[in-house]
């Protein structure tokens, strides 16, 4: 081994010992094409704002980005593929709430720990929910529903994309803070629940804006109340639930962008600065507004800390209804 040789090598071990190894090739990053894991079916949410955020982050990081559609198992077979990866900022996963906030209440077993096995990079998008009944329906506001709920206990049935969904904790959640009981219904999807309540075969959902706001629009459905701290956009005239029934009531889907654990710190700052620089984007901001998402672009400490904070109040929702997937 010749002196430089030996110096190289000497260098590298510092840096190995130092946990410096992976800060010093992110230095470089990146050199080669980025995947992105989208854990559900193309053509959803989760698919749109990947596809959408990576376009961005092509142009901004000059190298190409992937999208790899891996559905199942609630979004966990594709977060455990990237749980797994080389921690090199070179396999990201565009989260669901349910992946890092739920899954692990809801699962008798996981291959992942959620808590453990990703580094945050930034908060995507929100989509607070909306309760919506058939357009003929008597109940006509908030207020009816929990008055509805209260004179006939589980008479009212509303359904959801499945158990253990959002629209199904969304729903328990609304009855665990108005201390009323309806009756879940379940469905394959959030578009067959939806047509469910148009066919009067159920009351109604809670459910995320781009699947019931076109039935509004259309006289099919009655929009009662929106789960957020201020008035959707879109449906200015729809106050929230805060407004008309239940004092605080807020509940939402989320999607979120994250690397495997122990990506270096450098090139997670650089993922959640040019994302945040994307969703800012005038055209991504449009195109999302008209679906009702809220986008973000939050700090990875941010996302850590709102990760945490609903973690706790999901798990506490899955709890209270006793709600077990295997």
């Amino acid at each position: 081994m010749n002196t430089r040789t030996f110096l190289r090598c000497g260098v590298l071990a510092i840096l190995a010992a130092t946990g410096l190894v992976g800060e010093a090739v992110a230095q470089q990053y990146p050199t080669k094409p980025v995947r992105i894991v989208a854990p559900f079916g193309p053509g959803g949410l989760v698919d749109v704002l990947a596809r959408a955020v990576g376009e961005k982050l092509r142009a901004s990081l000059g190298q190409p980005i992937v999208v790899d559609n891996r559905p199942g198992s609630g979004g966990n077979i594709g977060a455990d593929i990237v749980a797994k990866s080389e921690p090199d900022g070179y396999t990201l996963l565009m989260s669901s709430a349910g992946i890092l906030s739920i899954n692990e209440a809801l699962y008798s077993k996981m291959p992942f720990n959620p808590q453990t096995a990703f580094m945050p990079i930034t908060l995507v998008a929100e989509m607070n929910m909306l309760a919506v009944v058939n357009s003929a329906s008597p109940i006509k506001t908030a207020g009816d529903l929990v008055a509805a709920a209260n004179k006939d206990p589980g008479r009212l049935n509303f359904g959801s994309p499945g158990n253990g969904t959002t629209g199904h904790l969304g729903m328990e959640l609304f009855q665990h803070a108005a201390k009323v009981r309806l009756t879940h219904v379940p469905y394959k999807s959030a578009a067959e629940a939806v047509l469910a309540v148009i066919g009067n075969q159920i009351q109604g959902v809670f459910d995320n804006p781009p699947t019931v706001l076109p039935h509004i629009r259309a006289g099919r459905l009655r929009a009662l109340a929106y789960a957020a701290p201020k008035r959707f956009a879109l449906l200015p005239d729809v106050p929230t639930f805060d407004e008309s029934a239940l004092k605080g009531f807020e509940a939402s889907s989320w999607f979120g962008l994250v690397a495997p654990a122990k990506t270096p710190r450098s090139v997670v700052n650089l993922l959640a600065k040019e994302a945040g620089k994307a969703l800012r984007e005038p055209d991504v901001e449009k195109r999302f507004a008209d679906l009702g998402a809220n986008l973000v672009g939050n700090t990875p400490e941010q996302f850590s800390a709102f990760i945490r904070a609903e973690t706790k109040k999901w798990h506490a929702v899955v709890k209270a209804a006793d709600i077990k997937l295997q």
